[in-house]
């Protein structure tokens, strides 16, 4: 099927519902219909394994399924079963239910280098209980935070460092500093600028690249050095890089961390873990002030946390994460083999670990480029491949990762044309797609 051939109208005119209804028409900024090809942003009907459906009736071989959350396939049967379990059993109390203890025993026991745990629902809410415990235990007030990595909170200390920081008062920004991944000297010179200002340095371990020789141990050190709180952001690391994230990889271990995505394999649920003594403050057994941490009236949704409970069941007993790798180094062989094929494989480029891949779109001066990923996006549509990235799902078989490899084939072919042209404009079929963070709409 051509673009020219490919419509969605029930997708097309959903979008216009939930526009109506929804800001932005999605609960999601990265899941916008801006971040799609115009016309061609499917409204999704169902999923099972590695294929979802659209309410036009297409089938597509998804990546980087529910942000990166749905790692074990949609619907899986192992989650499923023990999440129908706890349905008939009631999903919330007036106090605490048995399986929040068994929930918190089976985490600690995956991240054996954290003692205590709290969970709730999304991830943005334990990375701004982790730096409020921060600045409680420090009685420090500035974040440091990665400037390479994308996305923290929705919270007003991350939000105000962003193009869309309407509504966040400059003061509130203003306490949030950064340094760059990968350079611990600089690290130490912001730090040194603002000593005994910052109480955490926060940042995801590793993500789109790895790090460095002695990187995550050297920040830990700083972070003695100057008496301030390491905390991993494990949302996309936790499980994909080992069942235990990135601190249990690479040996580094970080006074808090923070789970989700993977955790709960499309049921919310995140987790802020880390060391008793900075636990506790958020507790009752602690003699200093407490710290309000994290209390939400759904954060131990009981078939959540059993959701939570079976994924980690599974990834353990089944491999998951070596299968993960295993099918992001096909497929990202695959892919690069398709683009050098075609002469663009220094255009499209596919970076991260295996288990999560994502790509660059690069013009003919080898600058990112929304427009030639405009044109990338509308070849994969067309082709029955929804990828806003190429982050696998263990549900993907060997027919799946051949199909995705034969379209990325043809997609080079027309992006080999549009640099040939030096225009990429015929290709896109309206407007590119834009990026999330941006002052205007």
């Amino acid at each position: 099927m051509t673009t020219d051939e490919f419509r969605l109208p029930r997708s097309r005119e959903a979008n216009e519902r939930l526009h109506a209804l929804v800001p932005g028409g999605a609960h999601t900024y990265a899941k916008g219909d801006d971040q799609y090809p115009e016309g061609l942003a499917p409204v999704i009907s169902h999923g099972r394994g590695a294929h979802v459906w659209d309410v036009d009736g297409n089938r597509y071989v998804e990546y980087g399924s529910g942000l990166r959350s749905v790692s074990l396939g949609h619907a899986h049967p192992r989650v499923t079963e023990a999440v129908r379990r706890e349905l008939d059993r009631g999903s919330n109390f007036v106090r605490p239910s048995i399986i929040e203890v068994e929930a918190a025993e089976r985490f600690l026991a995956t991240v054996p280098t954290a003692e205590m745990v709290k969970f709730a629902k999304n991830g943005s809410d334990a990375t701004t209980a982790a730096v409020r415990l921060a600045r409680a235990a420090t009685g420090r007030p500035r974040v440091a935070l990665c400037a390479d990595h994308p996305f923290f909170s929705v919270d007003d200390w991350f939000i105000g460092t962003t193009a869309m920081s309407a509504g966040i008062p400059e003061q509130v920004g203003e306490l949030t500093v950064s340094f760059p991944y990968g350079d611990l000297a600089a690290t130490e010179e912001l730090l040194t600028r603002y000593e005994g200002e910052v109480a955490c340095l926060i940042l995801e371990p590793a993500t789109h690249t790895e790090p460095p020789p002695g990187y995550l141990a050297g920040l830990r050190r700083l972070a003695d050095r100057h008496g301030c709180v390491l905390v991993f952001d494990e949302m996309i690391t936790g499980l994909r890089w080992s069942e235990a994230g990135a601190q249990g990889l690479y040996g580094v271990v970080p006074d808090l961390s923070t789970f989700g995505k993977a955790l709960g394999n499309g049921f919310a649920v995140s987790a802020l873990a880390g060391r008793r003594e900075l636990m506790e403050r958020g507790g009752l057994r602690h003699p200093g002030d407490r710290v309000f941490l994290l209390s939400t009236t759904h954060g131990a949704e009981t078939h959540s946390l059993a959701a939570a409970m079976a994924v980690q069941a599974t990834y353990t007993d089944e491999g998951i994460t070596a299968r993960l790798h295993s099918l992001g180094e096909r497929l990202a062989a695959g892919v690069r083999d398709a683009a050098a094929s075609t002469g663009v494989g220094d255009h499209i480029v596919v970076r991260g670990r295996a288990s999560n891949l994502v790509f660059a779109t690069l013009d003919e001066k080898g600058r990112p480029s929304q427009e030639y990923r405009t044109l990338f996006l509308r070849r994969l549509l067309a082709g029955g491949v929804l990828a806003p990235s190429f982050v696998v799902s263990s549900a993907l078989g060997d027919a799946d990762i051949e199909h995705t490899v034969e379209v990325v084939a043809q997609a080079c072919q027309v992006y080999r044309k549009a640099l040939d042209a030096g225009d990429p404009t015929p290709w896109l079929g309206g407007r590119p797609v834009k990026p999330v963070f941006r002052r205007l709409a």
